[in-house]
Order: C-alpha cells, then structure tokens, then sequence
C-alpha cells in the first residue's frame, strides 16, 4: 500500500503544473518563516470534552490531493527561501491508513521543510513507534490533562493508560516527544501531576494553553483573568522545581499568550495569518484552527494568493491595538494575548484577551 502511494506521489510530481501554484512575485509581504498546521482528516477515535471539532466523520481529501496542497506548499517556500514547517493533525492522523506513506514523502523532502505530527497517542503501538523514530520528525506531541482521573474524564475512560504508554515508547525510541495540556476550571490545578510525569517519562518539553470554548458548556469552563494568573503561577513554580540532570532535561515552556507576563521569556504575540497557517481536511485554510476564520480553499485558489488575503493583512498589521490593550505598555509586543480566545468569546480577534489581568 505504501510503496504504491509513493510510487503514486513521484508519478503526480511530474504531472503537477505548479505554474498555477508559484510565489505571486507581488506578494505584498513575505513571511521570514512558514509553519503550516495541516489537518488532514476530521476522524478521530476519541471524544474529548474540550474539542473543538464538530464533525468526526469526514476521513479528509483523497491521498493525491494531498500531494496537490504539498506541492503549493513548496512552491511557496520559493525553493527552501523560506524556511518551511509542517505540523500535520487531525482529529486523530492516525486514522488514515495512508497517513504513514504521507510522512514517509516528508521526510524525503527535508531540504524543504521540517515536520511535527500531533496526536492523541491512543493507536501508537511499538512497530508506530518504531517507524516515527526512523521518519525522525521535529518532534510528536501527545496530550495530556492531568492526573488519570481527569484525563479520563475529559477524553475517555481508559485513555490516560493508552496515551502514557505512547509516550514511553516514543521516548524509549529516540523520538523528541512534547506533552500539551489544555488548561480549564476542572483541570488547571492538575498541572504539577503532569509536569512532573513529564520529567519521569523523559519528555523534552510540557507546555500549556488555555481552552478554547465552542459551545455553552466550554465557556463556563474557561479561565478568569484570576485563575489564568494563579496557573501561570503555577506553571512558573514547576519550571523552577524542575530538576536540572546532566542529559535529562524536561522543559516546562511558558512560550504561550500572557505568560511571559509571570516567566522572564520573551513576550509572546499570536502569528496567526503571518508565520502559521492552518488548513483544513477539505482544503479550507484558516489563520489558526482556533480561530477558525475561512478565507478559502486551496482547491480552488493558490496559497500565494491565500496568503496575501486582507484578513491576513489585518492580522499582521503591526501598529493596532486590541480593544481594551491601548494603554498597556506591552501593547506593541503582545498585541492582544490569545487572539484566538477574543475571537470565541467576542466573535473578534481585536478584542483583549479575556484571561488578561491587566486589560482595561
């Protein structure tokens, strides 16, 4: 099946007329870097409580088409100018049966692009962890949102087990393995269990954001500005209770909107629609999946042009404020906090973020 589809990809190659799919040399503005976050299909074997997602049946675009929204990648990265990243998902990736042959075409294309695969970790056996320490990606993140008794009861009774075995046999075969936590009401103060059980397991990095609602019951699960600041207080003792061993080195990352606000990192501001991109399993691209703004399809316009849309512009103009940011003297390098969060709660990413303890 695999060699097939490989055979399949090198045939499309030379059939592909990426003259349609070339950098528009008038691109009003060039990006210094490109991460695409790929889902590739909507399907997914878990039913967590805090997912966005609304539709889990939609397997995703046939394999060739696939290969279609490659090459636009590529080709927009101007022949490796741009440095490239894809970070594929789902739903759950995994559930494609054709999702190992797609990772076998990225790491062939490492001069163009790095890539990451996020997942919940419930189907990777051994022989899946095998194969991922030879594709040899950025790294794979796997999600985990507190001790076992709340990981079940936010994804599934009997996932905590699953999803922990994963990571141990990602690390035990070399592959750089990431934790994610989603931080809401009934699970932000569970953070220490996972910070710690990321040490015990050997992953290289833990690192947290905040839900993002969907529905009624989501909402009342976000964050206040009060709880946002005593997690990231949190979050800052784990990093510094972390142990720091020669060779065994677990990151606690605080890299996310308004936590530098408590760490000593460097302010983060949200790239949506400048360096990251999102595309959807039918070819719709978004800023972020979590801000789920449609501004086309990709079988239908280039991502050169895409790209270059006036919501993208917007989101990249450098000198606005967010409503309620304008006195803040960390306006010009925050930029509104978690954008994505604004957009859920006020139906616009230019409002403050909500979880901000010093918006106005």
């Amino acid at each position: 099946m695999f060699c097939y589809l490989l055979l399949a990809y090198r045939e499309c190659q030379a059939e592909v007329r990426l003259e349609n799919f070339q950098v528009d040399k008038t691109l009003s503005y060039r990006p210094p870097r490109l991460l695409m976050q790929w889902h590739v299909t909507n399907r997914c074997n878990l039913r967590c409580s805090h997912c966005y997602q609304d539709n889990f049946q939609e397997h995703g675009l046939p394999f060739d088409y696939l290969l279609g929204i490659l090459e636009q990648f590529k080709s927009f990265l101007n022949g490796g100018r741009i440095p490239g990243h894809i970070t594929v998902t789902g739903g759950e990736p995994f559930v494609r049966d054709d999702f190992p042959a797609l990772l076998d075409i990225f790491a062939e294309h490492r001069e163009y692009f790095s890539f990451a695969v996020l997942t919940n970790g419930t189907l990777i056996d051994e022989e899946l962890a095998a194969r991922l320490g030879k594709w040899n990606p950025s790294f794979v993140q796997v999600s985990l949102e507190g001790g076992q008794g709340i990981h079940d009861r936010i994804r599934g009774q009997g996932n905590y087990q699953r999803t922990v075995a994963a990571v141990q046999r990602l690390v035990q075969n070399g592959v750089k393995t990431l934790i994610s936590f989603t931080a809401q009401k009934s699970n932000y103060l569970e953070f220490p269990k996972v910070a710690r059980l990321g040490r015990e397991l050997g992953v290289s990095r833990v690192w947290a954001d905040r839900i993002i609602p969907e529905t009624r019951e989501q909402r009342d699960q976000v964050l206040s500005p009060e709880e946002t600041r005593e997690f990231f207080e949190i979050m800052r003792q784990q990093r510094e209770q972390m142990p720091k061993r020669a060779g065994c080195m677990t990151e606690i990352a605080m890299k996310r909107a308004l936590q530098f606000l408590v760490s000593d990192d460097e302010p983060y501001r949200c790239t949506a629609g400048d360096t990251l991109i999102t595309v959807m399993p039918n070819g719709d691209v978004y800023p972020c999946r979590r801000m789920p703004i449609r501004v086309g399809n990709l079988l239908e316009t280039p991502l050169a042009e895409l790209y270059d849309c006036a919501r993208f512009r917007a989101l990249r103009e450098p000198g606005c404020a967010s409503r309620g940011c304008e006195s803040c003297a960390f306006a010009g390098v925050c930029r509104g906090g978690l954008r994505c969060l604004a957009y859920a709660l006020n139906g616009s990413p230019d409002h403050a973020d909500p979880g901000c303890w010093l918006a106005g």
